[in-house]
């Protein structure tokens, strides 16, 4: 633990490199709010951080900047932020206003998300398995074809169309949807055994119907949804750099691998050499996940560099998490 006067300076640093992305002096730290004490005085406390590990001097004169243990300190002494008022006010009109599809709606929280943090966003979406069945229609389309529908606990939607014998009855239709709505509504996306007093022709209906929404809704890998990654081109100077970190972006199970082990150990932001991502070193990821109906079905987060805005990064996808989990709840 550091001593109030340490913290007080490393604070002032990372706030200011955080800023400005430049060196930190000790001239501008002993002006700093909170500090109150002379350059020499400052000099010596950054001295003593460097050597404790928290601060680093790129050469000889220069200021100071932050290592990632000087990062982990910072974020771990933050009492949780909250967003600005507009852009909360951004955040609640975005899910007022939010309709339509589940792949839709998770993509322009990214969108969202990208715009609320100049960094890239990731969303990470539930799939059909992790999920029960809200609701099921069957819809005749034309004479030979019917749509069916399953709307989905975790705000998700699996359709299909079914073929129709050319004398199947609207009654028919109706019927097995009356006997899916029975047999499937509050369990899983599954197949089903119906009774023997079921009419053949119904029981046909409504496995076939069944089937499709299946084989439609059968995805068992993670929805990745991904925006804002040009925003890291401007976080490096090396073009090298930014190659390695778009690439990551571009895989979707490097990312969700690397978003599931961040929470699996518990943590909301992992920093650097944290990430376990070689190329993503001097990148730090803020993640959450969202719940719908208790349950966790996914999860927000950001990707930006080390010196990423942590106050605002947190109170962003904390918002974001919630207001996307309790939309999903509604239906």
């Amino acid at each position: 633990m550091l001593e109030e006067r340490k913290a007080a300076i490393l604070k002032a640093v990372v706030e200011e490199y955080i800023q400005t992305a430049q060196p930190v002096g000790s001239g501008y730290i002993a002006n700093a709010p909170g500090i109150g004490v002379s350059p020499a005085t400052v000099r010596n406390e950054l001295v003593q951080l460097e050597k404790q590990g928290y601060l680093h001097q790129p050469h000889t004169s220069a200021g100071r900047v932050p290592t990632d243990k000087g990062y982990r300190f910072f974020v771990d002494s933050l009492s949780m932020p909250t967003l600005a008022h507009a852009q909360a006010e951004a955040v609640k009109s975005f899910f007022d206003r939010s309709h339509g599809e589940l792949e839709h709606l998770l993509s322009e929280t990214t969108s969202l998300l990208a715009d609320l943090t100049d960094c890239a966003a990731v969303v990470v979406g539930p799939t059909p398995k992790s999920a029960t069945v809200r609701s099921i229609q069957v819809v005749r389309v034309a004479q030979q074809t019917a749509v069916v529908v399953a709307v989905l606990s975790n705000g998700g939607v699996v359709k299909s169309t079914v073929d129709l014998p050319d004398d199947f009855t609207d009654d028919a239709i109706s019927d097995a949807c009356a006997l899916l709505t029975r047999t499937h509504v509050g369990g899983p996306l599954k197949g089903a055994v119906f009774g023997p007093e079921v009419p053949d022709v119904i029981v046909r209906l409504a496995g076939a119907a069944m089937q499709a929404l299946l084989d439609d809704g059968s995805q068992e890998t993670d929805q990745v949804f991904v925006s804002g990654a040009v925003r890291m081109v401007n976080a490096f100077d090396a073009v090298d750099k930014v190659r390695e970190v778009l690439s990551v972006l571009e895989r979707q199970l490097v990312v969700v691998t690397l978003i599931r082990d961040v929470i699996d150990r518990g943590l909301s932001v992992a920093i650097g050499s944290e990430t376990g991502v070689e190329p993503l070193a001097e990148c730090s990821i803020v993640v959450a996940p969202y719940e719908v109906e208790g349950q966790q079905v996914g999860t927000v987060g950001v990707l930006g560099p080390t010196r990423l805005n942590y106050p605002q990064a947190l109170s962003a996808v904390a918002i974001v998490s919630q207001r996307l989990g309790d939309r999903l709840s509604e239906g």
